[in-house]
């Protein structure tokens, strides 16, 4: 168990000085090569151009961390592949802008490549065609979540933290001492990059860092052997990931009563709406703090310490609290 201990806390250091590293030089080449975000007063309201390429740094120290400290094997590399198109993907998109179909399209690719790793519902209670349709929706929902939730300094790994968290508490607990080091390699990174990105933010993860963290936490939970603990497992993930997944049911509902396309951009993210009211720190502390009880509730879920009857009654008091404090208060 020390060996472990000690792997782990190399693999977080080392993944986190990486960062500490790259960040600096991706700021210099953003504005080198003009990759920059720029003001446009509907949406994105930052005083000046800010430098995309956070993402590629915070993918960079994940694979050069692996690479020293992960034990590969093919379904790893499997997971790498899609998560390196999402990224391609996405800085594609920050360079030149590519319409939603496009991106769509890549998402797509990338999520046949984790069906191909095997990143899919590990259960005999579904069908071969249900297991692959429900697990493709739901790795499209997450890499979309975080694209979208991806619109205020800090929140985007703020939120990636949190659930990487939950899922390596899991891990731990599961014994999956591997899957531990896969997500202490990717949590490193996303710390370090927090110094940079929380508000006012040096640098931004991109589409290609919003893609590649989406990617990550789709593909991730479906490394975990839920059904050996209960059927109900399977909630698990999805609560832990709660705060993304209602900002896409939030922005289908809003944009779709409003007209417009859901796939359009808006200003109806719940972090605007929170921005109206409250200094951008104050909501990513409230963000951090909602994610937080999710995972807590998700966790005492999973080993039984709350009964699913209790659990709706809890998650019931959650939502009436979000939408109160992000639509009424």
């Amino acid at each position: 168990m020390e060996f472990v201990l000690v792997r782990c806390l190399f693999t977080f250091i080392f993944s986190s000085l990486l960062t500490f590293y790259f960040v600096p030089m991706m700021i210099n080449a953003a504005f080198r090569f003009n990759i920059l975000d720029r003001p446009d007063g509907k949406i994105k309201k930052h005083e000046k151009a800010t430098p995309y390429l956070g993402g590629l740094a915070v993918y960079i120290s994940f694979i050069a961390t692996l690479a020293v400290a992960y034990p590969f094997e093919n379904q790893i590399l499997w997971l790498l592949l899609g998560v390196t198109f999402l990224l391609f993907v996405g800085l594609v998109d920050d360079m030149k802008c590519l319409k939603p179909y496009q991106k769509l399209f890549g998402q797509f690719i990338a999520v046949i490549c984790f069906l191909k790793g095997g990143f899919a519902l590990k259960s005999n209670f579904f069908s071969d065609f249900f297991n692959l349709f429900a697990s493709s929706f739901w790795m499209l929902l997450i890499i979309n979540a975080f694209n979208l939730v991806d619109v205020m300094d800090g929140l985007s790994s703020v939120l990636a933290i949190i659930a990487s968290l939950s899922f390596f508490v899991i891990a731990i607990i599961f014994k999956q001492y591997a899957l531990s080091l896969l997500l202490l390699a990717f949590i490193g990174p996303l710390v370090a990059f927090l110094f940079y990105n929380r508000p006012p933010a040096k640098i931004y993860l991109g589409d290609a860092g919003s893609l590649f963290i989406g990617g990550f936490m789709a593909a991730i939970p479906l490394l975990f052997p839920w059904s050996s603990v209960s059927f109900d497992s399977y909630y698990t993930p999805a609560i832990i990931l709660g705060i993304p997944i209602l900002e896409v049911a939030t922005l289908v509902v809003i944009r779709t009563y409003k007209g417009i396309p859901f796939f359009m951009g808006s200003p109806h993210h719940f972090s605007i709406y929170l921005k109206k009211k409250w200094p951008v720190l104050t909501v990513l502390v409230f963000s951090a703090i909602m994610s937080f009880i999710l995972s807590i509730l998700a966790i005492l879920f999973l080993f039984q310490f709350i009964s699913f009857s209790l659990l709706i009654l809890l998650l019931s008091i959650f939502l009436v609290a979000w939408f109160y404090f992000v639509f009424f208060h």
